[in-house]
């Protein structure tokens, strides 16, 4: 219908993870594909990396980020994961 708009929302979710599972959860929501952005925080709050997902971005398109989540999560003991998810 011309004129007719699909509107979609943002929801956040955070979860707190060890680091030893940080890389497993995020492979686990780059699986789901409603999600957006992820941001990594350590456990005072401080950001430590964010990444937008767009749709299709897998393999070697996440690759790097991958391994940067590999070397944080070798680095913090508890972080938490901030999911932005679409809602259509």
């Amino acid at each position: 219908m011309p004129g007719k708009s699909s509107k979609t929302s943002t929801r956040r979710e955070t979860f707190s993870v060890k680091g030893e599972e940080l890389l497993e959860k995020v492979k686990i929501l780059i699986k789901e594909g409603n999600v957006r952005r992820v941001i990594i925080k350590d456990k005072s709050g401080k950001e430590l990396i964010q990444f937008p997902l767009t749709i299709g971005v897998v393999g070697v398109a996440i690759a790097p980020v991958l391994a940067a989540l590999g070397a944080i999560a070798a680095l913090v003991a508890e972080c938490t994961i901030t999911v932005e998810r679409e809602e259509t």
